[in-house]
């Protein structure tokens, strides 16, 4: 430093000077707000300024929660439900406070916003552009426009202290993908080891909520609100930890790119940085892993614990004759209140007795699917016949496959698709087949077990459980093979079924059939 009267070197002092100039420049958008006047229905001063703070936080809480499309409809609806309490406001009062904050923001014209100053450092009037924020995508078919926060409109957020610290691994690891973006990798293990401190507050800030958890709580209301608490810690950590993943990702995807032309020298130490930033960010993608699952078991033993604790203490302060003998005494009961008092201190009615001729009451007998069976029929044996519901199922997939050889005759063709079939079914009225859940899953099993034919039945093994089945499949189709392949196509039949477009043939042209 250069000795002068003062004992200061002013030239050190305002070196940077345009640095510090740029963390003004992101507030003059705000202080522009601030010089807007605008009132509500009552007459009432619109803060403005403060509105242009609260639409960054909205915009950066759909940052933080990976929002891709965020519109200026989104944005007014928020302002709606946040200035309802506040401000006596109609539709049009709001887009037009939403648009004078979003132009402040972003000016109509694209551009970024400009302030000038004088450079004391340089001697010379310059000018400082802040983009606070930028459009983000555009949807031509409903020509929505949608925003996102810009950079400087991201460090103008992380000014805001209280926000800060919320979120403070959220953000630098949102910096992070910034830094990886541009290539700054230098900057980018000064982020990672960022990171690992603050995974280091929040683990200090765990261990003290489970120490509060276990001495404070007394009654259930302070139970329930560490519980409310161990659920948003919890979910932070889960959004923090699918941001840790796609930054892996990330961190290897520019790895290897950057392994192709790490031969080359100006590729050298890019690619010596990206690796150590890999095994950087792994180490604190694992200290936050353990942290979540920390959060989890506090959330499952602690709160137990502490449970179990207020319990305990309520029995320790228990008093019979305070509680019990005091109030049967002193106040006079009903029989049914006095028996609601002491039915905790009474024990189960036992009775040692029982009698042998219990056996031949009447049994209660139930099938496997629960439904209720004729007691007469208990010591019947099993006759082998097919149960009801494999009947039934014959039944359904015998008729719909008659059903489908009237669609060929009527349509006087062997190759058709099943929408043809269904637009069949309906004319004939025989809509309620179509709402049968099982009309799909014989379709299914029939594509399954396409060709269907007596020849093919004949290639069936005698042990398969349903051969009896498929021998009334082929028995409906009168000898002829049928065969069903799937486009790519969905049918949309009724409003709760889906089903892929299918091809059926019945083997011999149409003339056979008839």
């Amino acid at each position: 430093m250069k000795q002068t009267v003062t004992g200061i070197d002013a030239s050190e002092i305002i070196s940077g000077f345009a640095g510090r100039m740029g963390k003004i420049a992101l507030f003059d958008p705000l202080f522009e707000l601030r010089r807007q006047r605008k009132a509500d229905r009552n007459g009432k001063q619109i803060a403005m300024m403060e509105l242009g703070l609260v639409t960054l936080l909205f915009f950066f809480e759909k940052k933080l929660l990976r929002s891709q499309k965020t519109s200026t409809r989104d944005y007014i609806q928020f302002l709606k439900e946040a200035l309802a309490p506040h401000y006596e406001l109609e539709q049009p009062d709001l887009e037009d406070i939403g648009r004078k904050i979003l132009q402040v923001f972003r000016p109509a014209n694209g551009r970024k916003r400009e302030m000038p100053f004088y450079n004391l450092d340089s001697g010379q009037e310059e000018i400082l552009q802040t983009s606070i924020l930028r459009t983000d995508k555009y949807d031509a078919q409903t020509q929505v426009q949608y925003y996102t926060l810009d950079e400087d409109g991201l460090e103008l957020v992380f000014a805001t202290k209280e926000f800060y610290l919320e979120f403070q691994l959220s953000i630098h690891q949102l910096l992070l993908r910034k830094q990886l973006e541009k290539g700054e990798f230098q900057g980018a293990l000064r982020q990672i080891d960022e990171m690992e401190v603050d995974v280091e507050t929040l683990q200090e800030r765990i261990r003290r909520v489970e120490y509060e958890i276990k001495r404070n709580i007394v009654s259930d209301e302070t139970f329930q609100r560490y519980r409310s608490l161990l659920e948003d810690i919890h979910l932070r950590l889960n959004r923090e930890n699918e941001e840790f993943v796609e930054l892996r990702d990330f961190v290897r995807e520019t790895r290897d790119r950057i392994y192709a032309d790490r031969e080359q020298a100006r590729f050298q130490r890019p690619y010596e940085l990206i690796i150590r930033i890999s095994a950087n960010l792994e180490k604190v993608h694992n200290e936050h892993t353990h942290l979540l699952q920390q959060s989890i078991e506090l959330d499952s033993q602690a709160l137990r614990a502490a449970k179990e604790s207020q319990y305990y203490t309520g029995i320790s302060s228990f008093n019979f004759e305070q509680d019990i003998t005091g109030i049967i005494i002193g106040h006079p009961l009903s029989p049914d209140a006095l028996r609601g008092v002491i039915s905790p201190f009474l024990t189960v009615e036992q009775n040692p007795l029982w009698s042998l001729l219990t056996v031949f009451n009447k049994q209660q007998v139930h099938s496997k699917d629960g439904v209720h069976t004729d007691p007469e029929g208990f010591l019947i044996m099993d006759t082998g016949v097919d149960d009801f519901f494999t009947l039934q199922r014959k039944k359904v997939i015998v008729y719909m496959l008659s059903l489908l050889l009237e669609c060929a005759k009527v349509r006087e063709s062997s190759k058709f698709f099943l929408s043809d079939f269904v637009s069949y079914v309906k004319q004939t009225g025989r809509e309620n087949l179509l709402q049968s859940r099982n009309f799909y899953d014989y379709w299914m099993m029939i594509h399954q077990r396409s060709p269907i034919s007596a020849r093919q039945r004949e290639q069936q093994t005698a042990d398969e459980s349903d051969l009896s089945l498929y021998e009334a499949m082929t028995d409906a189709l009168n000898g002829y093979e049928l065969t069903v392949y799937e486009v790519t196509e969905l049918l949309q039949v009724t409003d709760r079924y889906v089903i892929q477009e299918m091809i059926i043939e019945l083997a011999g042209a149409y003339d056979a059939i008839s």
